[in-house]
């Protein structure tokens, strides 16, 4: 399989606090990573390095076989984060325009890919509002519709689905499977554990390690309990 993204020995500490410790992750194309672990375990971090927001203090970060920090493949990649940074002032379309040009996606058919990415995520009949008038969950689609556009090949999402209701959540992943299916690779965090029963396979980080790393059926039978969430709570537990 070809990857995508490569972490080898990754280690980052912000000042004395140690938050990865020799990270080893890789993502290939046509898959999807679930990255699970308790808050601070690490995980925005470990996006950070992957996109080159900051540099690992050791080891390498590699998207698509280059070593990031590298501007260049920013828009080769759609990036969601937790947090979401949005123009309030301006419409959502005008939002979706001004993200469109910064990423340096063609302008030639660019209306027909908002209201695309719009529609994936229910927002179709919103764009020409304010986003100052948005509920929390509308922004959040927004942000995700904002990651879509362009189709880029690499997907890096931060908690995806917060605020966001069953019915969309599952249309949303609908779309994450054909996404996958065409070849993009797509790393997802999440704290909703039977998403992580979608993924290919599940990265467990606790205390900024990787202690486990299979497709969730295995860690399952691996950890001998029924569901994702009880590995999550074991692993947990076995380390304390």
């Amino acid at each position: 399989m070809e990857k995508v993204i490569s972490l080898e020995k990754v280690a980052k500490s912000f000042g004395s606090l140690k938050v990865l410790k020799d990270v080893d992750l890789s993502l290939g194309r046509g898959e999807i990573l679930g990255l699970l672990g308790p808050s601070g375990a690490g995980k925005s971090t470990v996006i950070n390095v992957t996109l080159g927001v900051e540099k690992a203090d050791y080891g390498t970060a590699y998207v698509f076989g280059k070593v990031m920090p590298n501007r260049e493949l920013l828009g080769q990649m759609g990036y969601m984060a937790q947090s979401d940074a949005l123009y309030e002032s301006l419409t959502a379309r005008a939002n979706l325009k001004f993200f469109a040009e910064m990423r340096g996606i063609d302008k030639e058919g660019l209306e027909q890919e908002i209201e695309r990415v719009a529609n994936v995520v229910s927002l179709g009949d919103k764009l020409d509002q304010y986003v100052s008038g948005f509920s929390g969950g509308m922004k959040r689609r927004l942000s995700l519709a904002i990651a879509l556009l362009g189709n880029p090949f690499l997907l890096v999402l931060d908690e995806p689905t917060v605020g966001i209701d069953p019915a969309l959540r599952r249309q949303i992943w609908s779309e994450l499977h054909k996404m996958k299916e065409e070849g993009h690779a797509i790393l997802v965090t999440t704290h909703v554990m039977d998403e992580a029963e979608l993924v290919d396979r599940v990265a467990l980080l606790i205390g900024g390690r990787v202690i486990a790393n299979d497709a969730p059926k295995k860690l399952e039978v691996d950890y001998g309990v029924p569901s994702i969430e009880d590995v999550f709570l074991k692993a947990e537990e076995e380390l304390s």
